[in-house]
């Protein structure tokens, strides 16, 4: 009976590694590595969607829990083949969905004019509530992001 679940147990491991970009949310390798960082006003922000991954482990996953589920359908061989794929297609489908839904979602893009040099657009979720006009530091580390900017005189 465990078996049954073990495809949903591995696909559910994979996606919960999946994120947008946040100006908050570290990778385990940026902890002690050092990052530079420029200051800089928002020019403007304005909302995004973020398209989820396509990457196939989430129809390959949902096909195979759906196929393995399927296939305990039914009385006889021909019942349960056609039960397994059944499942399968439509586990693919859901799984397919799944990953699109949880990979996805909604961010901000904001134009930043940096203190020296030209602006340019940075894409993460607004986690601070960041505005229009708004001092931030731009930290590169691999990555940019942008974080509100606590050292600006007030």
């Amino acid at each position: 009976m465990l078996n049954k679940f073990i495809p949903f147990l591995i696909f559910a491991g994979l996606l919960a590694g999946c994120s947008l970009h946040s100006g908050s949310t570290f990778e385990q390798g940026e902890m002690g590595s050092p990052t530079y960082f420029k200051k800089g006003v928002i020019l403007s922000v304005r909302d995004v969607t973020i398209k989820g991954t396509e990457s196939g482990v989430g129809a390959a996953a949902g096909a195979t829990a759906g196929g393995v589920a399927g296939s305990t359908l039914g009385g006889n061989t021909a019942t349960r083949a056609l039960g397994g794929l059944g499942g399968a297609v439509i586990g693919g489908i859901v799984g397919h969905t799944t990953e699109n839904l949880i990979t996805g979602g909604d961010a901000s893009e904001f134009i930043i004019q940096p203190d020296e040099g030209e602006p340019y657009s940075i894409v993460q979720v607004n986690d601070e509530d960041l505005k229009e006009g708004e001092r931030v530091l731009i930290l590169e580390s691999g990555k940019l992001r942008i974080v509100r900017d606590k050292t600006a005189s007030k």
